[in-house]
C-alpha cells in the first residue's frame, strides 16, 4: 500500500514536470514561428475581432460595476478618517494598478481562453489539424500563432477600457451619496495617478494575454481522443491561464516594488 502512495506521488510529479516542459516546447515554436514570412494577416484581424469586440460587453459591466462596488465599500473606511475627500485618488489607484487588469485577465481567461481551447480542441478531436499538417500547412503558424498575438494586443486595450468604465463607475457610487461634478471627480482621480502606476500596469497586461493565448492554445493543440477532451481543454486552459495570471501579477508586484 505504501508503495502504491510512493509510486502515484512520483507519477503525479512526473507528470507535472512534464507539463511544464511541453508548455516551455509550445511556447518556443509559438515564438519561432512569429517572426517567420508569410504572416497570417487576415486570421489575426480576425481573431482581435473575436477577442476585442466579443469581450467588451462583458468588460464594460465588470468595470462599471467594479469601480461602483468598490466606491460604495470604500466611502464609510475613509469617512471614519475623515479622509472621504480621497475617495477618487484611492479608487483611481487601485483600479488602475491592480483590479482592472486582474480582473480583466480573469475575465478573459475565462472567456477567451476556454474559447481557444475548445475550439483548438474540436479540431484536433476531428483532425483537422492532422489534415492541415498533411497538405504542408503549418497549424501552429495559422491556429495559434495568430491567436496568441491577437490576445497579447487586445488584452491591453480591454483593460483600458474597463479601468475608464471603472473610474466612470466610481464617479456614479460617488453619487449615490452626494453630489460630485464629474470634471472635478477626474481631476482628483488622475492626479493620484504617476508613471509607476500607468506603465507596469500595462505592460504586465501584455503578459496576462500574451499567458492566456498560450495556454489556451496549447491546452487545445494537445487534446486528447474523444468528445470528451474537448471541454477538459477548455476547461483546464481556464484553470491553468487563471492560475498563471495570479503567478505573473505576483512577479510583476514584486518587480514594481523594487523600481519604488
Amino acid at each position: 500500500m505504501g508503495s502504491y502512495k510512493y509510486s502515484s506521488r512520483a507519477k503525479d510529479k512526473t507528470t507535472f514536470f512534464s507539463e511544464i516542459g511541453n508548455i516551455a516546447v509550445f511556447s518556443g515554436r509559438t515564438l519561432r514561428y512569429t517572426f517567420s514570412f508569410p504572416f497570417e494577416f487576415r486570421e489575426f484581424l480576425k481573431q482581435c475581432y473575436a477577442i476585442g469586440n466579443l469581450s467588451l460587453g462583458l468588460v464594460a459591466i465588470t468595470g462599471a460595476i467594479m469601480g461602483i462596488v468598490l466606491t460604495i465599500q470604500s466611502r464609510p473606511v475613509l469617512s471614519d478618517f475623515g479622509a472621504e475627500a480621497m475617495l477618487p485618488q484611492m479608487v483611481a489607484v487601485s483600479i488602475v494598478r491592480e483590479i482592472g487588469p486582474v480582473i480583466t485577465a480573469l475575465i478573459c481567461a475565462g472567456k477567451v481562453g476556454s474559447g481557444m481551447g475548445a475550439e483548438l480542441g474540436s479540431m484536433k478531436v476531428t483532425e483537422q489539424i492532422d489534415a492541415m499538417e498533411v497538405s504542408a500547412t503549418l497549424p501552429i503558424k495559422y491556429l495559434v500563432v495568430t491567436r496568441v498575438l491577437a490576445a497579447t494586443l487586445m488584452v491591453p486595450i480591454l483593460v483600458v477600457f474597463a479601468d475608464a468604465l471603472g473610474l466612470l463607475g466610481s464617479w456614479v457610487g460617488t453619487n449615490i451619496k452626494g453630489s460630485v461634478n464629474i470634471v472635478l471627480f477626474f481631476s482628483h482621480a488622475f492626479s493620484s495617478l504617476d508613471f509607476i502606476d500607468l506603465v507596469p500596469a500595462l505592460i504586465k497586461s501584455f503578459f496576462f494575454g500574451a499567458v492566456i493565448g498560450l495556454i489556451g492554445c496549447y491546452k487545445g493543440y494537445t487534446a486528447g481522443k474523444g468528445t470528451e477532451s474537448v471541454g477538459v481543454a477548455a476547461n483546464s486552459a481556464v484553470v491553468l491561464s487563471s492560475l498563471l495570471i495570479i503567478i505573473v501579477d505576483l512577479v510583476a508586484v514584486q518587480i514594481t516594488d523594487l523600481m519604488l
